[in-house]
């Protein structure tokens, strides 16, 4: 298992996840292609956000489902950090259920939905929602589907304004991979305070780091797949915590849950989380580029490693002059987790494809029962 390529297609085809395969070594070349669309879409966006992110009275939500929702949490504090308004991220599971916590009549409100089908049920209730709550209220749907309710139903709406990711992110396989972290970029691109020409070129940058790790990572990561580890950690801070949870999702997915997969904080993991430790436990470090966010967890690996009780113990981030040469590093340049945070994805990735295909599952298609679907079934909206 451990020596097939990941750009073997037939190989893949004869396992079962030539789709996930396929779609997780594209992303760097679609993330050079929505480089050039997003500064195509420039002018069109600008005038769709106006001066509104400058505005301390507006709200901006980021929201979405599952690993959509994820995306959102990933972009919103940093985003916040940058403009007066005040932007955070709701799923929209906790939105439909307790909306009148996020939304307030008075308030004006851009919701920002990500989804890769832009059909799930919540996706298309929590515009719903949120038009009918909020009098003053605009949309920004990032999807990866044309044909997708989001999309269809917001176009020729002047409140509403579509930006649809490269056709190829929207993934066939089970798993959202490549539409995610297109996703992902697209949402920092147009709320990032930096130069357009600048955001293009950040683009490009982590396309060149996941690529090159992409490369480095394949067989190694096959490898560390073949143990049979039958539990994951990962862990992670600020942004990057997100990350870690749309990593643990990944194993659980793709495993069809016969892996059980947990993420948390490097300083909230010794407040219980901890016990859950044995030698069938691999903890993975997903690694921020914040010198003192880098000084916590680097005390935590030393401490896990020095205890001896988890299978294996790793880090993948930032290449630095601290930690073992076992870890799965790059060398970035200076920009923040939430850029840097597309660049570790392919790992997470890469772990979760080949763990499916070591345990004799079909990655493209790891719930052949249907007991869990590509898009969410068996939602009944309510009003109230």
């Amino acid at each position: 298992m451990d020596a097939t390529p990941l750009t073997d297609p037939s190989a893949w085809q004869r396992l079962g996840g030539a789709d996930t395969a396929a779609e997780i070594a594209q992303q760097p070349a679609l993330w050079e292609t929505l480089a050039s669309g997003l500064e195509r879409d420039q002018e069109r966006l600008l005038a769709f956000l106006g001066q509104r992110l400058s505005d301390p009275a507006q709200r901006v939500l980021f929201t979405g489902a599952g690993s959509s929702g994820f995306i959102a949490e990933m972009v919103a504090d940093h985003i916040n950090a940058q403009w007066p308004a005040e932007v955070r991220a709701v799923h929209t599971t906790s939105l439909l259920t307790h909306p009148a916590l996020y939304l307030q009549r008075e308030r004006p409100t851009l919701l920002v939905s990500f989804g890769r089908s832009g059909s799930s049920p919540e996706s298309v209730a929590a515009v719903e929602r949120v038009r009918a709550d909020v009098d003053d209220a605009r949309f920004l749907d990032i999807t990866c589907n044309a044909d997708g309710e989001l999309a269809r139903r917001g176009a020729g709406r002047d409140d509403t304004c579509t930006l649809l990711m490269p056709a190829a992110s929207c993934d066939r396989a089970f798993a959202m991979t490549s539409s995610l972290s297109c996703m992902l970029l697209a949402a920092l691109a147009v709320f990032e305070r930096a130069p357009w020409n600048e955001r293009g070129e950040r683009i490009r940058q982590v396309a060149a780091l996941a690529r090159e790790g992409l490369q480095r990572w394949d067989a190694p990561v096959g490898a560390l797949a073949a143990q049979p580890f039958d539990r994951v950690i990962y862990l992670a801070s600020g942004p990057l915590e997100a990350l870690a949870r749309e990593a643990a999702l990944k194993v659980l997915e793709l495993t069809a849950g016969r892996v059980l997969a947990m993420a948390n904080t490097p300083l909230g993991f010794r407040h219980g989380p901890k016990s859950t430790l044995d030698a069938r436990t691999l903890v993975v470090m997903l690694r921020s580029a914040q010198p003192l966010a880098r000084r916590y967890e680097q005390d935590l690996l030393e401490e896990l490693r020095g205890d001896g009780v988890a299978g294996r113990v790793l880090s993948v981030g930032p290449h630095s002059d601290i930690g073992p040469g076992d870890d799965f590093t790059l060398q970035v340049p200076a920009l923040p987790d939430a850029w840097l945070a597309p660049a570790w994805l392919p790992f997470a990735q890469l772990y979760a494809l080949r763990r499916s295909a070591a345990l004799g599952l079909t990655p493209d298609n790891p719930f052949p029962d249907g007991t869990v679907n590509r898009v969410v079934k068996g939602v009944t909206i309510h009003h109230g």
